[in-house]
């Protein structure tokens, strides 16, 4: 039995909570994911898991074994990094999750410059509006656009997110373009609404020390901000997008800006991983290339934010 491998595997079984996920975040089989950990236990001589047919939950004595193992495989970690090429290359396949909008529009057509620069990286990167858990479907890091409410998680603050009020030329020349944002309680309004709780955001804005915050009626919801997008464009009603969406399509005229003297809150952006986890060479870089991204960016660069913000807010990105 190969030890350092099988602390790996008892690491992530205990991480992803059952064998089944922890066989195909380390892409092995499910057998040899249990015969790892069943040789561990034997060689210990200690009962490390509580299995069950519908869980797994871990002992005692495989909670402390945990701590030690993490330990263990961090400075194993750390002592190959000291002795390779693995810090001026990182190399392996790297899972990152970022919401829809914010991959599409930002980070996918900066990606030559990432593989540039790491050609032995292989990215996975996950495109959704739905909030992943990282442990649990063995995502090595995530950006996070709005309040974070998951303490377990270490977060950079990487960037800002502003929001525009607009609408298709389309709904303006039917429906009249809203000077106030008390005339949007008379209009029809696209909203968004969580994917997690199905709750729809309430509407916000703010001028001159006066801050407005309400629902909105409108005939559409959506919880994927490219359908968002595309409802607004296609005339169903008045938008609130974030500004590196729109910049293009108020250019080309396919959206018009309403409301400009009114503004909306600012949100943070943040990229987060698992805590108690050594923080591999391939995820550093690639936190670092993302707060190098933002910082150059017009419309996600760090800046102040706009107070005050909603306690809990999962952004339309």
């Amino acid at each position: 039995m190969n030890k350092l491998q099988a602390m790996e595997v008892f690491v992530q079984v205990v991480d992803a909570g059952g064998f089944t996920r922890a066989a195909e975040a380390l892409q092995l089989p499910k057998a040899t994911v249990s015969t790892l950990v069943a040789s561990l236990e034997a060689a210990l001589s200690v009962k490390l898991l509580h299995r069950t047919t519908r869980q797994v939950s871990v002992t005692a004595d495989g909670a402390a074994y945990y701590e030690r193992c993490l330990r263990i495989l961090a400075d194993v970690k750390d002592a190959e990094e000291s002795i390779s090429r693995t810090r001026l290359a990182p190399s392996g396949r790297l899972r990152v999750d970022a919401p829809t909008g914010l991959s599409g529009d930002i980070l996918v057509p900066a990606l030559p410059d990432f593989f540039e620069r790491y050609p032995d990286i292989t990215l996975e990167l996950g495109s959704s509006d739905r909030l992943v858990d990282l442990v649990e479907e063995g995502v090595d890091c995530a950006i996070r656009a709005g309040q974070l409410s998951n303490s377990s998680l270490i977060a950079r603050r990487v960037g800002i997110m502003s929001f525009q009020a607009c609408a298709a030329p389309s709904y303006l020349e039917q429906y009249g373009t809203p000077m106030h944002p008390r005339e949007l309680e008379r209009h029809r309004c696209v909203n968004y609404f969580s994917g997690k709780t199905g709750k729809i955001y309430p509407w916000d804005f703010s001028k001159d020390g006066e801050r407005i915050e309400m629902p909105l009626p409108g005939a559409i919801a959506l919880n994927d901000s490219n359908s968002y997008l595309q409802a607004g464009l296609a005339g169903l009603g008045v938008l609130l997008l974030a500004d590196f969406q729109v910049r293009q399509y108020m250019a080309s005229g396919r959206l018009v800006p309403i409301m400009q003297d009114w503004t909306t809150d600012s949100i943070p952006v943040h990229v987060v991983y698992p805590q108690n986890r050594h923080l591999s060479a391939k995820v550093r870089v690639f936190v670092e290339w993302v707060a190098d991204l933002f910082s150059t960016h017009p419309a996600m660069r760090l800046r102040p934010l706009a107070a005050p913000q909603p306690a809990s807010f999962e952004a339309i990105v």
